[in-house]
Formats: C-alpha cells, structure tokens, sequence
C-alpha cells in the first residue's frame, strides 16, 4: 500500500461511520467491484437533465473564460 492511501485511510478512520462507508463504496466503485444500486432522481432532477440535454442539443455551452471565472469564484 503506498504512504498516500494510508494517509487518506487513516484520515478517513476519523470520520463518522457513515462517511466511512460512503468512502468505501467510493473505493469499491473505483477499483471496479462496486455493487451500489442505481441513484433514484426526483423529478426536479430528471427535468434538470433534460434541460440540460436540450440545451447541449442546441450548442449552448460556456466559453472557456466563462469555465474559468466560475472556477476562479470558486477557487478551483
């Protein structure tokens, strides 16, 4: 095991057993032997996708100095 997962393992030893397990399935997911079910949308949530592919249908995407200015509001 390399220093960096047992840094982040012990870090997340820290935290409540709820976020433990949310880590965990993360890290099942990610190394491809995930058995999470399928995530339930509300209908708020479909209709927002859909806004969202008609929009990309259309060819409304943001700039790239728009992409960068929200990351920079948000100091990503």
């Amino acid at each position: 095991m390399t220093k960096l997962l047992e840094q982040a393992l012990e870090a997340a030893r820290k935290l409540s057993k709820d976020d433990q397990d949310e880590i965990a399935l993360a890290i099942f997911e990610l190394v491809g032997s995930g058995s999470a079910a399928p995530v339930r949308l509300s209908a708020e949530e479909r209709s927002a996708i859909e806004r969202s592919r008609q929009a990309a249908g259309r060819g409304e995407f943001a700039s790239g100095e728009e992409v960068r200015d929200v990351w920079a509001k948000y100091g990503a």
